[in-house]
């Protein structure tokens, strides 16, 4: 299957391995990934804080970025819940109905296609340790993915995939929300972390890489000997090159 790679601007500038690794695992899959290299940003964070117009141009170039009639793939939850959810509210009743219509329907966050799209699970990744799976709040209610991840986690060699408490609450990253109630955040983060520690936990993995950089800074500051991983490095790993 052809599909195409939509790679949020976190990944792009921060975690480009991470888009490397699900170009691996995609491959693997038996995909055939396709990047536009002009593609930039799905207009979240304009969108999030207000700025509808600002966030109307930049969705109409993602449109013009991606085809209508291919399946999107990315590797985040976030960023393709965007896409699907809220596109409507700025292209409703405009020129770019329809293509928005067909792109929405189209979206998928990586560990939903993989699982129920390709239904392949299984990749022959090792990774030694004990993790939580950290629900972000756009992959839990606006993907609408819950065991998906845990599927492709519970499958990973020497991995020990432990029910952590609270793992449907927010880590607090939240975009423009971490800026504005730092203090809040904060404590959301270390609730998170803290949660992740008293189980003795080596990652925490998501599908997002805005929760896991929060978080990551959170684990940074205090020195804890912890660390955040994305599902796609996860999965890319101890298999070597495709």
């Amino acid at each position: 299957m052809k599909v195409e790679l939509f790679i949020p601007c976190f990944v792009d500038q921060i975690y480009p391995e991470t888009a490397f690794n699900t170009v691996k695992v995609l491959e693997k899959a038996g995909c055939e990934v396709v990047y536009n290299t002009n593609q930039t940003c799905c207009g979240q964070p304009a969108f999030n804080a207000g700025f509808w117009d600002d966030a109307k141009a930049i969705g109409s170039k993602f449109l013009n970025d991606f085809s209508d009639n291919g399946v999107i793939v990315s590797p985040s939850a976030s960023c393709t819940g965007m896409v699907r959810n809220y596109y409507g509210d700025l292209f409703t009743n405009t020129t770019a109905h329809n293509k928005c219509r067909a792109i929405q329907g189209n979206i998928y966050e990586l560990s939903d296609f993989l699982v129920n799209i390709l239904q392949f699970d299984y990749f022959g990744a090792e990774l030694e340790g004990r993790a939580v799976y950290h629900d972000s709040c756009s992959g839990l209610r606006e993907c609408k993915i819950k065991e998906e991840p845990r599927q492709l986690l519970s499958k990973v060699l020497g991995l020990e995939l432990l029910n952590m408490p609270d793992n449907e609450t927010c880590c607090g990253f939240g975009g423009t929300f971490s800026v504005k109630f730092d203090a809040i955040s904060s404590a959301m983060a270390q609730q998170k972390v803290d949660h992740a520690m008293d189980m003795n936990a080596d990652y925490i993995i998501s599908t997002d890489a805005s929760c896991l950089m929060h978080l990551q800074g959170y684990i940074d500051k205090q020195q804890l000997p912890i660390k955040t991983l994305h599902l796609a490095d996860v999965l890319a790993g101890g298999w070597g090159n495709v």
